[in-house]
């Protein structure tokens, strides 16, 4: 099996939902906090047309990469959409649906790791 790197697809993946204006990108580092991936990606969607725009970014700009998807999570008239990626998920919420969950505060003590000022994740 290849070893990936899961930080940087991370960040790619944020860089991807920042592009399409997503609220509130949050990196998280989970490696000592979960047992389902290395990091999370959580981002916010103000409306069912971004919903989806940025889940499709995400999938489109890792599989730019090379990667796909293990499995997808949600409907396009969902909440909330999720793309496992093994070693990272990506979780895209709605409004309502980020305050209800509260997601980041599931992995309280996981790092935030920083991504907007490294862009050279970023497409030509």
């Amino acid at each position: 099996m290849v070893k990936r790197d899961f930080r940087r697809l991370a960040k790619a993946a944020a860089v991807a939902v920042d592009d399409k204006k997503a609220v509130d990108v949050a990196v998280l580092d989970v490696r000592k906090e979960s047992d389902v991936a290395d990091y999370m990606v959580v981002a916010g969607a103000q409306s069912s047309t971004q919903l989806r725009a940025l889940f499709d970014a995400v999938e489109e700009s890792l599989l730019e990469l090379g990667i796909r998807p293990l499995h997808r999570e949600g409907r396009p008239h969902d909440r909330w959409l999720a793309l496992d990626y093994g070693g990272l998920v990506v979780h895209i919420l709605s409004r309502e649906a980020r305050e209800f969950y509260r997601l980041e505060q599931m992995w309280e003590k996981a790092k935030t790791v920083s991504w907007e000022k490294n862009r050279s994740v970023r497409r030509k």
